[in-house]
C-alpha cells in the first residue's frame, strides 16, 4: 500500500511539472493566449463551481503567459488566504497558529513580490489576482457541497465540458477567434503537438489529483502538492526566461515558508 501511495505520488509529481512546463512553452515561448481557445438536480447545484473553473483556467492562461512560473504559483498560494479567512470570519472554525503563520506570510508576499519583481507585468499580477480569488472561491464551493451529491471525478468531468462549452461561444466575443487567424505558428507541428500534449497532461493531472486525495491523508497530499511546485518552479528557472534578483527571491522563499507551514499544520490536523 505505501509503495502504492508513493507511486501516485510521483505520478502526480510528473503531470504537474510536465503539465505547467507545456503550458508556460504554449503560452510564452510561442506566445498562443488565446484562452477560450486553448482550454476547454446536482449537477446544477454544480454549476456556479464550473463557472469559477471557467475563471481559474481563463485567468491562469492569462497570467502564466506573462508571469515566470514560481511568481505565478507563489502568488497561487495565496488562495489559502482567502480560505484560512473564510473559515476563521464565517465559519467560526478553530485555526491553528501554523495556520494563521502561513496564511501571514502568503499574505505579506503577495504585497512585497510586486514590488521587487525585476520583470514585474501589471497584466500578469491583475490576471492572477482574478485567478487566486477564483481558486479561493472554488475551494470554498468545493468544501460546502454535501459528499454524496458528487464525486471528485464527476465534479471535474463537469467542470472540462462545462469550460469546453463556455470558452467556444465566448471565444469571438473576446476577440480570441479573430486574432488566432494571425498566430505565426498555427500550422507548425511543434505547436499542435504541445497543445495536444498539455490537453492530455492536464486530463492526468486531474486524474492523479483526484487518485491522491483519495489515497493519502489531506496533509500527505498536502506534502506531495508542495514538493511538485518546488520541483516546478526550480526546473522552470532553468527552462524559461526567468530575472530573479535577491529580493525577488526573497519573496519566493517567504511564500514557500509559507506554504510549508500550511503542510505542517495539514499534517499536524490529520
Amino acid at each position: 500500500m505505501c509503495m502504492r501511495r508513493s507511486l501516485v505520488g510521483l505520478i502526480f509529481c510528473t503531470c504537474y511539472l510536465a503539465s505547467y512546463l507545456t503550458n508556460k512553452y504554449v503560452l510564452s515561448v510561442l506566445k498562443f493566449t488565446y484562452p477560450t481557445l486553448f482550454q476547454g438536480s446536482h449537477v446544477l447545484a454544480w454549476l456556479p463551481a464550473s463557472v469559477l473553473f471557467v475563471g481559474i483556467i481563463y485567468a491562469g492562461s492569462r497570467a502564466l503567459s506573462r508571469l515566470a512560473i514560481p511568481v505565478f504559483l507563489t502568488l497561487h498560494n495565496v488562495a489559502e488566504v482567502i480560505i484560512c479567512g473564510y473559515q476563521k470570519c464565517f465559519r467560526k472554525e478553530k485555526t491553528s497558529p501554523a495556520k494563521i503563520c502561513s496564511a501571514l506570510f502568503l499574505l505579506a508576499t503577495a504585497g512585497c513580490l510586486p514590488f521587487n519583481d525585476s520583470q514585474f507585468d501589471p497584466d500578469g499580477y491583475f490576471w492572477a489576482i482574478i485567478h487566486l480569488f477564483c481558486v479561493g472561491a472554488y475551494k470554498i464551493l468545493q468544501k460546502s457541497q454535501k459528499p454524496s451529491a458528487l464525486s471528485d471525478i464527476d465534479q471535474q468531468y463537469l467542470n472540462y465540458i462545462f469550460s469546453v462549452v463556455f470558452l467556444a461561444f465566448a471565444s469571438h466575443p473576446t476577440g480570441d477567434l479573430v486574432s488566432v487567424l494571425d498566430f505565426p505558428f498555427l500550422y507548425f507541428y511543434r505547436f499542435h503537438g504541445s497543445c495536444c500534449a498539455s490537453g492530455f497532461l492536464g486530463f492526468f493531472l486531474m486524474f492523479s489529483t483526484v487518485k491522491l486525495k483519495n489515497l493519502l491523508a489531506p496533509g500527505q497530499c498536502a506534502a506531495w502538492i508542495f514538493f511538485a511546485k518546488i520541483i516546478t518552479a526550480g526546473l522552470s528557472i532553468l527552462l524559461f526566461d526567468a530575472i530573479l534578483t535577491s529580493a525577488t527571491t526573497g519573496c519566493l522563499l517567504l511564500g514557500a515558508l509559507g506554504e510549508a507551514l500550511l503542510v505542517f499544520s495539514e499534517r499536524k490536523s490529520s
